[in-house]
């Protein structure tokens, strides 16, 4: 919010030595947030006066349009004679006053003037814009053009008030009052105590029967309209300069005389309103919800297909406005321009001043990406109470700058309500604060920002219209020590308890974390959101629970409105983005939270905020939360191991991402399964499921594997990228952590290698488990040290797996004999259960 101090001084009577600075200084004591203080014509130095055009030659022979003029800008130059000047704009014309730098006058940004030679004449100035007097957009985009009456060799520093201090405040959304003059007014009033002269408190007619008919269907979403109607408005009256500075000034480009006076208003007040030219208006102007599929053409000139839930305004055609956010293009007030170019100037004007919902009109704007003046108030609470006496202001000055009539009939539309009390103890803000505020300070400050309050140690808190943010005791506490200054809160350490170390899935994360980044990967951050085409970019079926996802009512974007159920599109992404920008070799690692629905959904009440939430409260708000497992994931794609005078290196291959995997697994003392599958994303000839057993059954926690060529294709990644996935939390729960030292044994190894041929698609994990519990209790380890597929040797379809064997007994050396033994004893279990025989 952009507040000129000229402005605010017209509220408050700030002390005259006072600069934006120290204005400053005290709205930050006070808790707002002012950013920056804008010096406008800090540098500018006359003389800048009023001119008038008395000739224009054209120039001719130069690649675009130059004027030759000359101006009376009165004794302005000492000698009263005309001005010569040679300009190149074309929105002027020979009677027109414009506003003349002379000769030893400076514009902001440092640019001195002086007579010069140009287009072989000699300029004696410049004929200004108002992008050169750092005035802003005034919509014309060329010379300013003054009122006829403006007088010759006037000041036009003063007349443009281009001499100021702009304070930049950003409010916070809690703070909707403070997006007026009238609210920052407020504030400036009590952090100075000297007295507000609200602008609000005028006398406003009551309603009547002869007002604009109105219909609310929705008072849920409209609680207040207040409609006026004003006739006869001149077709020549614009804006006059003060009204259009200080629109400026705020940052609104003027328009109009009937817009900029709604927008100046909603400025002052802090109330949006909307003028609807009345000869376009069909019947009784309504409030009601939006029919699926309704459109409206806004005055952005977009047309809108409207949702359910949008809340729009009606005439008997249909909608005519969104509420709070747009009006419509077929009621737009038509301006002295528009009946200049054939049409007809806007003479009568029906002026709303309404309250809607917050959440709906937020809703609204974020749906139709269209964020307005209008709708950043309405959602940040606008004050019900303002919407009549806005209307009359600007009743008042259509009457006043247009030469209108103000039609006698009122018609004002409320919801029943009571004003919002809160009871609080007198000594809670000392509570909260820990500093003895003391009854009377309690209840001046709370008087100032406009509470009634009745009461002796239990206050009764009457809540002004214009806060609806202060809702609770806490909230009554915070204004009292923001206005008693949050810089004498004395310095407090607190002293809490001991405490009792990180949980074991902690422990369990960290260590992950350290295991992987140790074995060569970089940990990436990615946002938890997703869009639902990812889903089909990663090949899963439409029946794949992965598929179903939670959904935001508010997302950030909308191309990802929902939460992920993997990691992988993060990490894809991130992989993705870093190949882009040349670093083709990488491995990358993500731990966190994925999320799933639950089959039935509830509702999360609010917890109190007055005291610890009971074991119940948080377990109710536990079950009206998706379920939040911890993954961990990993994506290589490039070199593995680099080349170099040391070796030939070698690239990413399947075989690291399931090594990923049982890295994680040891970090969690289980035993990790590793077995062929298909799933998704990954080739289905280079993809391993990786299972637990739990309870003696075998589950499916995560996959690992090369991606399939398709995928990679379709999300622009490069060739061989290799992915694994699993379930952490469910690793960690049937997991030992408990630190285990190694065996060592007196005894020496019996070592035995085995070559057993198997079809060619029977398992190497399934040979192993057949080798591992044929050889019983004897059996030390097993390693896969070598495959061959030579279809001559061993026949079509067959393959070659050879295993080293290690035994060893706890209490004796081992014979051959019985080393032997359980070697043939394992040979015979795989040669049952996957027709496995040795090779010759």
């Amino acid at each position: 919010m952009r507040v000129p101090l000229s402005w605010l001084r017209e509220y408050v009577d700030l002390p005259a030595t006072e600069t934006g600075r120290d204005v400053q200084a005290k709205l930050i004591s006070a808790g707002l947030e002012v950013e920056t203080v804008e010096h406008l014509g800090a540098d500018l130095k006359g003389p800048l006066v009023v001119g008038q055009v008395l000739t224009i030659e054209e120039l001719e022979g130069f690649k675009k349009p130059i004027r030759f003029c000359t101006v009376d800008v009165g004794q302005a130059n000492g000698t009263g004679e005309p001005q010569e000047i040679v300009c190149g704009a074309r929105n002027f014309a020979v009677g027109d006053k414009v506003v003349v730098v002379l000769p030893g006058a400076t514009l902001p940004g440092g640019f001195s003037i002086s007579a010069r030679k140009t287009y072989g004449k000699t300029s004696h100035g410049m004929i200004c814009s108002s992008d050169e007097l750092g005035m802003g957009d005034d919509g014309t985009h060329g010379i300013i053009v003054l009122p006829p009456e403006t007088e010759v060799g006037k000041d036009a520093i003063e007349l443009l008030e281009l001499v100021d201090e702009v304070l930049d405040i950003a409010v916070t959304a809690n703070r909707g009052d403070c997006l007026s003059i009238r609210g920052v007014a407020r504030e400036a009033a009590i952090a100075y105590g000297l007295p507000l002269r609200d602008p609000a408190l005028l006398d406003v007619p009551g309603p009547n029967a002869y007002g604009y008919p109105v219909k609310i269907a929705d008072p849920t979403g409209c609680d207040r309209f207040t409609a006026r109607t004003v006739t006869g408005l001149s077709a020549e009256a614009r804006s006059p300069i003060w009204l259009q500075r200080r629109l400026q000034k705020v940052g609104m480009r003027p328009i109009s005389l009937a817009v900029d006076v709604t927008n100046y208003v909603m400025m002052e007040l802090g109330q949006p309103l909307h003028a609807y030219d009345r000869s376009r208006v069909q019947g009784t102007i309504g409030v009601r919800r939006a029919q699926e599929g309704e459109k409206i053409v806004t005055l952005d000139g977009t047309e809108r297909k409207l949702h359910a839930e949008d809340l729009v305004i009606t005439d008997d055609r249909g909608p005519i406005g969104l509420a709070g956010v747009m009006g419509g293009a077929n009621t737009e007030i038509a301006d002295t321009d528009a009946a200049e170019n054939g049409g007809n100037a806007t003479s009568d004007v029906v002026i709303e001043a309404a309250h809607f919902d917050q959440v709906s009109i937020a809703r609204t704007a974020r749906r139709h990406k269209l964020s307005s003046e209008a709708s950043r108030r309405f959602e940040r609470g606008v004050d019900p109470q303002a919407a009549a006496a806005a209307a009359q202001r600007t009743v008042d000055l259509l009457v006043l700058l247009a030469g209108g009539t103000a039609e006698s009939g009122v018609t004002e539309i409320s919801a029943p309500s009571a004003p919002h009390t809160i009871s609080v103890p007198a000594d809670h803000p000392d509570k909260v604060a820990g500093v003895e505020y003391g009854r009377e300070t309690v209840v001046r400050r709370l008087q100032e920002v406009g509470c009634d309050v009745y009461g002796q140690d239990e206050l009764l808190v009457t809540v002004p219209s214009w806060r609806p943010d202060l809702t609770d005791p806490n909230d009554l506490a915070e204004e009292v020590i923001r206005l008693e200054g949050y810089e004498n809160l004395p310095s407090t350490l607190p002293r809490p308890p001991a405490g009792r170390g990180l949980t074991s899935r902690q422990r369990l994360h960290r260590r992950v974390g350290r295991a992987l980044a140790g074995a060569g990967y970089v940990e990436a951050l990615n946002y938890p959101f997703v869009g639902e085409q990812v889903f089909d970019q990663l090949g899963l079926d439409a029946d794949d629970p992965a598929r179903r996802v939670v959904k935001l009512v508010n997302p950030l974007s909308d191309e990802e409105p929902a939460l992920r159920t993997s990691l992988l599109p993060g990490l894809l992404g991130a992989l993705r983005r870093n190949d882009g920008r040349g670093a083709h070799d990488l491995a990358l690692f993500e731990t966190g939270l994925v999320f799933h629905p639950r089959d039935e959904q509830r509702i999360a009440a609010d917890l109190p905020v007055d005291r610890r939430p009971s074991e119940d409260d948080l377990a109710a708000l536990d079950a009206a939360l998706p379920d939040q497992p911890r993954h961990v994931a990993v994506v290589l794609t490039g070199a593995r191991e680099q080349a170099g005078w040391w070796g030939k290196g070698r690239p990413a291959d399947w075989a690291d991402a399931v090594e990923a995997a049982r890295t994680v697994a040891r970090e969690a003392g289980t035993e990790l399964g590793v077995r062929k599958g298909q799933y998704g994303p990954w080739h289905p000839g280079r993809c391993a499921e990786l299972t637990v057993t739990v309870d003696g059954e075998e589950r499916v926690i995560g996959h690992a594997g090369e991606l399939h060529p398709r995928v990679l294709k379709t999300l622009g990644l490069p060739a061989r990228t290799c992915a694994m996935e699993l379930d952490l939390d469910a690793v960690a729960r049937i997991g030992d952590d408990t630190p285990q030292a190694p065996g060592i044994s007196t005894f020496p190894v019996a070592t035995q290698d085995v070559a057993l041929v198997v079809d060619a698609f029977v398992p190497a994990a399934d040979v192993e488990a057949a080798l591992r519990e044929g050889a019983g209790e004897l059996l030390e380890s097993i390693r896969l040290f070598d495959v061959y597929d030579n279809a001559e040797q061993l026949g079509e379809g067959r393959k070659s797996l050879a295993y080293a064997l290690r035994f060893r007994a706890g209490d004796r050396t081992l014979t051959v004999d019985e080393a032997s033994a359980a070697r043939d004893a394992a040979v015979a279990l795989a040669g049952e259960r996957v027709g496995a025989v040795l090779r010759s």
